[in-house]
């Protein structure tokens, strides 16, 4: 004790090691931070909408680079061109992953042991509860008991007890809560699955040309984290005709891709691809993300020698497929310079005092519009370059006013400026952009989102009800049965319950007095 008689105080024990991070688990698990973890996720994925990302957009995270470089430094420490590889994107994930697991294991345990154990008994005082009634009969409690299981049994776990009827309904509200939150864990899964299992390629392929599901076919490619390009599983298909309709005033109706697949095992089989309709080969889904014209040119050189024979594919830029498109001629005869061709094929031309235009995306009259260019492609730089883009720093523009420039029908040769050669507009056929993609979670995706909203859909609109049934005798020795409910939140159905029980009651026997 000290001088004031009294005894002292205890000090204050510290929690230790163990006791923070028991803390820090139940903080971990709570569903206040899983929210919050939640949140955060939705917010840590914006960057990757406005950023461009390097595994889908790399040519624009090098604009970005190029336009903004000291900003783009500080983007590339943070890990904002690559947000969903990144590790605070990573430890986010990870985090709402363990804290719905720890949120989930203590609810799925404490539901099976509530159904497991029997209906909470009969309260003292049933009158208490909002919902109560009163109902005097001639039956006896045998029967009476009986007609109140008959009513209850079909939707509520009914249990005698020595007071009385006790019966529950609602489960199911409970178990649609843990089984939307198991199925927040699959789609998690399924989301990182198919981020390090899938692959994503797109290819540009010709009418009556094929498409190899090889890397070197593709001209673009994404793949997973986890995903080796040499593992693709292969596969052909021929693209035999592309068909498109459209509305007199150019509104586009419909697109079809009428292609041949073949198999790793040799089958092959006619499809049809639409837009949002793909068709699936090896297990990847082949959509129809776009299309066009590629004329196919011929171009010869001075010699007069072969330097150029294929379709090229020319990309619309308005709603008549005014298509811009660029040839490059670097095989021509030695001692020669090469050639460059870059234009517009209008499908329907017209001529107006604004110069040439299309009027309409169908091939009606179609026409190139090219201008020539002399000099190095910059091909031998070991630089890669864009197919659609030709690089004219170090080349010669031969075509120097409209006059000029050179217009090309189908069926037509025109010869190059300066005696550089020729060209020809052999053929018109058309291309399909391709886009192939393969994700093997999207089953386990879809099946996640269906639990998720019946889950949800449960845990919402089923009620959670009690209800108690207790019998006793009056002084005349007639059956007196009072009947109370009791609902987790508002229940507008709860009265309608409890009703219900009570004219079962009363079609036993005839009734001595008016229900109280």
């Amino acid at each position: 004790m000290d001088d004031s008689g009294q005894a002292p105080s205890p000090r204050p024990v510290g929690l230790g090691l163990r006791g923070w991070l028991r803390w820090a688990w139940r903080q971990l698990t709570s569903m206040r931070v899983a929210l919050l973890l939640l949140m955060l996720l939705g917010i840590a994925a914006l960057p990757g909408a406005i950023v461009p990302q390097s595994p889908q957009d790399p040519a624009g995270v090098a604009r970005y680079r190029a336009d903004h470089p000291e900003l783009a430094e500080w983007l590339e420490r943070l890990g904002l061109f690559d947000v969903y590889t990144a590790p605070w994107f990573a430890a986010v994930y990870l985090l709402l992953f363990i804290s719905l697991i720890g949120c989930i294991l203590p609810r799925t345990r404490s539901h099976l042991a509530a159904l497991r154990a029997a209906p909470t008994r009969v309260p003292r005082r049933l009158s208490r509860f909002p919902a109560h009634a009163t109902h005097t009969t001639t039956a006896s409690p045998a029967e009476v008991e009986g007609a109140v299981r008959r009513v209850l049994r079909r939707r509520f776990r009914v249990a005698s007890t020595p007071d009385g009827i006790s019966a529950e309904r609602g489960y199911l509200r409970e178990t649609g809560n843990i089984v939307f939150h198991l199925s927040l864990v699959g789609v998690l899964v399924a989301l990182a699955a198919g981020q390090m299992l899938s692959y994503r390629g797109q290819a540009v392929v010709v009418e009556g040309r094929s498409f190899a599901n090889a890397l070197v076919d593709y001209d673009t490619f994404t793949p997973g984290s986890l995903f080796d390009s040499q593992d693709l599983e292969p596969f052909t298909l021929t693209l035999d005709e592309l068909s498109s309709q459209f509305t007199v005033d150019a509104q586009p109706r419909d697109f079809t891709a009428r292609v041949t697949v073949t198999e790793a095992d040799g089958r092959s089989r006619a499809d049809i691809i639409r837009v949002n309709h793909p068709v699936t080969a090896a297990g990847a889904n082949v959509y129809l993300a776009g299309n066009g014209f590629a004329p196919h040119l011929t171009v010869r050189d001075a010699e007069g020698e072969v330097a150029f024979s294929q379709p090229v594919p020319f990309l619309p830029e308005d709603d008549f497929y005014t298509s811009r498109g660029v040839v490059k001629v670097p095989d021509v005869s030695p001692g020669l310079e090469q050639l460059g061709l870059i234009g517009y094929l209008l499908p329907t031309a017209v001529f107006d005092e604004a110069g040439a235009r299309s009027v309409h995306p169908q091939p009606n009259a179609p026409l190139l519009v090219l201008d020539v260019y002399t000099g190095d492609l910059g091909l031998d730089d070991g630089v890669p370059q864009n197919v659609y883009e030709l690089d004219t720093e170090r080349m010669t523009r031969v075509t120097q006013d409209e006059e000029s420039r050179i217009l090309l029908e189908p069926g037509q040769e025109v010869e190059l400026p300066d005696g550089l050669g020729t060209v020809s507009f052999e053929a018109l056929p058309r291309f399909a952009a391709l886009d192939v993609r393969y994700d093997p979670s999207l089953t386990v995706l879809l099946v996640s989102a269906l639990l998720a909203l019946a889950g949800l859909s449960a845990s919402l609109f089923v009620p959670r009800r009690r209800l108690w049934v207790r019998t006793s005798h009056d002084a005349d020795g007639r059956t007196v049965v009072e009947a109370a409910a009791l609902a987790r939140g508002d229940d507008p159905g709860l009265e309608q319950e409890l009703e219900r029980v009570l004219t079962a009651v009363g079609a036993l026997a005839p009734t001595p007095q008016e229900d109280t």
